[in-house]
């Protein structure tokens, strides 16, 4: 409810819960961590005050701010400028919903994940209260409707557009992606931040569309 008011506040209590969770796979000292499309590098810190080597790929300068952090590299997650297999961890926080071509974005942490080496990857799904972003939970009306209502409530415009720095990714298409890749694992599929029955809701056709609230999804890359 505060991400807009206080970042700082807001991502650092997210990146310390999103490095337990890689952690529950193993620790990250002396691991190489890439962080793609990290914004201001909250994760990439996080990991690197826990003894890992973490690089920040980001596409957006506005997002890295005017001073980015030590391994910070503007650049694009659809093509990564890393050779394959240089990372134990290839990490990804609320990316996949503004990106255009989830496929690709999603091979692209692959290909740089060493065999073995995890890929954590969580996205905001379009029909859950939270799917609209700033605007939410009014895109359950329509996303025009939604941005409109905003600017009269706010007197400024939108961060995100549908089809421009949003997209409606679902639960559904993206477990079925996945599960048919045969270059990875998928070793959890569940919601981020339920605190019960997180792994039981993405099961279910049709609620964990909107139940779920935001897909987390650890895979392993395979020999």
């Amino acid at each position: 409810m505060q991400e807009q008011q206080d970042p700082e506040h807001c991502y650092t209590l997210l990146a310390r819960d999103a490095a337990d969770q890689v952690e529950a796979y193993g620790p990250v000292d002396g691991r190489t961590v890439v962080d793609v499309g990290g914004g201001a590098g909250y994760f990439t810190a996080e990991f690197r005050r826990r003894g890992a080597q973490a690089y920040l790929f980001e596409p957006d300068a506005a997002e890295l701010g005017a001073a980015p952090g030590p391994g910070a590299v503007r650049a694009d997650g659809y093509l990564l400028p890393l050779a394959d297999g240089v990372a134990d961890v290839a990490f990804s926080s609320n990316v996949l919903e503004h990106v255009d071509d989830p496929v690709t974005f999603i091979s692209e942490m692959v290909r740089v994940t060493r065999p073995g080496g995890l890929i954590y990857l969580s996205f905001t799904n379009w029909y859950s209260p939270w799917g609209g972003h700033e605007w939410a939970p009014w895109h359950y009306l329509g996303a025009d409707r939604a941005v409109a209502r905003y600017r009269r409530r706010t007197g400024k415009a939108a961060k995100h557009t549908l089809g421009e720095n949003l997209f409606a990714v679902h639960v559904g298409p993206t477990l079925r992606q996945v599960r048919a890749r045969d270059d990875v694992n998928v070793l959890s599929a569940r919601s981020r931040y339920w605190p019960f029955l997180a792994e039981a809701v993405p099961k279910v056709p049709v609620l964990r569309e909107v139940a779920t609230w935001n897909l987390l999804l650890i895979l392993r890359r395979c020999a």
